[in-house]
């Protein structure tokens, strides 16, 4: 199976779950950015989020939600937790089974999302808004 996500939902791989219902599965990230990541996966297939059915989107979100807590008030003790979808390659997507990463975050554990932010001129912002604007339109 190319999916190793599909393979894990369908029991054929084995995962480390803290949670499953009729629409996702969440289980221990085999390769953890930090202590206590966990995926939180649609069971329907999709490769992107673009893909993904907008009610298994949102009940990702909630599940999420509910896990983030969980991971906070356990004896992981984490300072802080990121919730993280990479969607598409450059975005850093390598599984490509749309999925939601749950990161708890202590300072100094390496986990970084790097970037040069910068301040455009709000004339710059108003024409990507009115960009996204345009295009909302024709947004499934």
């Amino acid at each position: 199976m190319d999916c190793v996500f599909c393979a894990i939902v369908a029991g054929d791989l084995p995962a480390s779950q803290v949670y499953d219902d009729d629409r996702v599965l969440a289980f221990a990230d085999l390769n953890p950015a930090t202590t206590g990541h966990l995926l939180v996966v649609p069971k329907r297939h999709a490769a992107d989020l673009a893909a993904l059915d907008p009610d298994d989107g949102a009940h990702m979100f909630r599940v999420a939600q509910r896990l983030a807590a969980a991971v906070r008030a356990s004896s992981l003790e984490p300072e802080g937790v990121n919730l993280f979808l990479a969607d598409g390659e450059v975005a850093g997507q390598e599984v490509f089974h749309a999925h939601l990463h749950v990161l708890p975050r202590r300072t100094g554990d390496g986990f970084a999302v790097a970037a040069d932010f910068a301040s455009p001129p709000r004339e710059e912002l108003d024409r990507v808004a009115g960009l996204v604007r345009e295009a909302l339109a024709d947004a499934p």
